[in-house]
């Protein structure tokens, strides 16, 4: 099919153009992502800075990003999903761009601030439109596009520091991708426009009905405890992505390529389990999907911790990855019955915002943790990660709400 075959056939059927869309959104969304781990050691030696300081740069970026989540409702309602998409992406090839030409640390620092503002706005804005209008087989293939873009990251950056030497390739090859979607987006702004107008007699889900007050939401202790599912799970997830490569080559005796690749497996084989779970999702149920990734992600958790070869920690890697890749989307959809729908819509964004935290936080004290005892003990707290964020699920399913 060709480039003008397709823009008619999403003209012709605006739905469907609006989800390929949001696929492409989410490949954006995560390139960069997968960047950070494989360049931090030659990021941290460029600026001769500590194994530690990846903290600071993760908080940076969650500050944008909770910045812009807590406010994307009002965002999106006066922009348009298509306008934010654009600016998103504008603004995350600007970060991007910067980060390159940044002349001391503090000025990268303050760059991800920026990044994280590009990111979150979006993120929040099309999950919670998702979970309203697609089915849980379509949020499941919404993130395994964010799994397409992460997985290209460590590829892109691994390219960057073979041929090259140099980490600054894979942040200016990502961002003219960030611009070229800005310009896409802004080009499509009619088509986000009709879809995100229905007519007065389409029904909408049942969660985008109400409007509950931010304060009594608040007042749920199952809200709070489906906030921390997504702290936990996004803090383990985002952890290995960036401390893998780090702990192959300066604990484990990997060679950089090797590690580079593996570090790029991890995302590649949470992608396959993303797409795959979107094929079983309705049959499986929401349930059985997090629980059963939960499981394995403890399996090679354990498997990384024993240690018994390179080849087995490889393969601790992948089985982590293939795990945990239905997680988020299920939880995601399973939102309104932890919390009912009353309070759904006002939970997904705070979820979004506990996303932000957990990245910066979980991988910010396993950085401590490394540099205080050393690198062995990121297998650890993944295990004690994933352990707790199965009892807490399990615990939301006793007290979770069906309607």
């Amino acid at each position: 099919m060709t480039t003008i075959s397709l823009w008619r056939k999403m003209k012709q059927y605006p739905q469907l153009g609006l989800v390929l869309l949001a696929y492409v959104a989410f490949v954006a969304l995560g390139m960069p992502d997968g960047l950070l781990g494989v360049a931090w050691p030659s990021i941290r030696t460029h600026f001769s800075i500590p194994l530690d300081a990846i903290g600071i740069l993760l908080a940076a970026g969650v500050t944008g990003y909770m910045t812009s989540s807590f406010f994307s409702g009002p965002l999106v309602t006066r922009l348009g999903v298509g306008r934010v998409l654009s600016l998103s992406c504008a603004l995350t090839g600007l970060a991007l761009l910067g980060y390159t030409l940044a002349p001391t640390w503090w000025v990268m620092v303050l760059l991800g601030i920026v990044a994280g503002l590009g990111a979150g706005a979006i993120d929040a804005g099309l999950n919670t439109y998702a979970a309203a209008h697609f089915s849980e087989g379509v949020m499941q293939w919404l993130h395994a596009s964010w799994g397409i873009g992460i997985t290209l990251g460590p590829i892109i950056m691994t390219f960057g520091l073979t041929t090259w030497n140099a980490w600054q390739f894979g942040y200016q090859a990502v961002s003219t991708f960030q611009f070229l979607l800005a310009a896409g987006f802004a080009l499509t702004l009619g088509m986000w426009q009709v879809e995100t107008r229905p007519a007065a007699s389409e029904t909408p889900k049942k969660l985008t009905n109400y409007q509950t007050p931010l304060l009594e939401t608040l007042l749920q202790p199952r809200v709070w405890m489906s906030i921390g599912l997504f702290f936990l799970y996004v803090g383990g997830e985002t952890a290995l992505g960036t401390w893998v490569y780090t702990l192959l080559t300066e604990s484990r005796g990997v060679t950089p390529t090797a590690a580079g690749f593996w570090a790029g497996s991890y995302w590649a084989t949470f992608t396959v389990g993303r797409i795959l779970a979107g094929l079983f999702a309705r049959r499986a149920g929401v349930n059985l999907l997090v629980s059963g990734g939960l499981i394995g992600a403890l399996a090679g958790s354990a498997l990384l911790v024993w240690n018994p070869s390179p080849l087995l920690n490889l393969l601790a890697v992948v089985v982590i990855g293939f795990s945990i890749a239905p997680i988020f989307p299920a939880m995601m959809s399973g939102t309104s019955r932890r919390v009912g729908e009353h309070f759904a819509a006002n939970t997904i964004g705070m979820q979004m915002a506990a996303t932000g935290l957990g990245t910066a936080v979980i991988p910010g004290l396993m950085g401590v943790f490394a540099r205080q005892v050393s690198l062995e003990v990121i297998p650890w707290c993944l295990l004690a990660v994933y352990g707790g964020l199965l009892g807490l699920y399990l615990l939301t399913l006793r007290s979770g709400a069906s309607h």
